[in-house]
């Protein structure tokens, strides 16, 4: 599975959508929007999300739902934010991972 973030864990049977995601990356900063979609229950898939990342360290914000437009949940760690949605399509359920990171570098802080 393809993560840009090590402590952001994907479930099994979920495929990454390359087309779909978008990935930015500077010295200082990464961020990425992440597509996966499979063929699992939304509501599951939402459990097993919070279960996963609340085991790596994520404090669960918030979640928001509506019927037309999926599930939305709020995590956060060490001032990074985590939103994820979970939505299903006609064939698949999709899920999107958008994620921003500060990366530390040595060069920087010495200036």
């Amino acid at each position: 599975m393809r993560s840009e973030f090590e402590d952001i864990p994907i479930p099994r049977g979920l495929t990454y959508q390359p087309t779909d995601s978008i990935v930015i990356e500077s010295p200082s900063v990464r961020a990425a929007r992440l597509v996966y979609r499979g063929r699992i229950e939304p509501r599951s898939l939402g459990l097993a999300l919070r279960t996963i990342l609340e085991g790596n360290g994520w404090r669960y914000v918030t979640i928001t739902s509506n019927p037309q437009h999926g599930t939305a949940q709020v995590y956060e760690k060490d001032g990074n934010a985590l939103q994820i949605l979970v939505w299903e399509g006609l064939w698949f359920t999709y899920v999107e991972l958008t994620a921003s990171r500060v990366i530390f570098s040595p060069t920087a802080s010495a200036k």
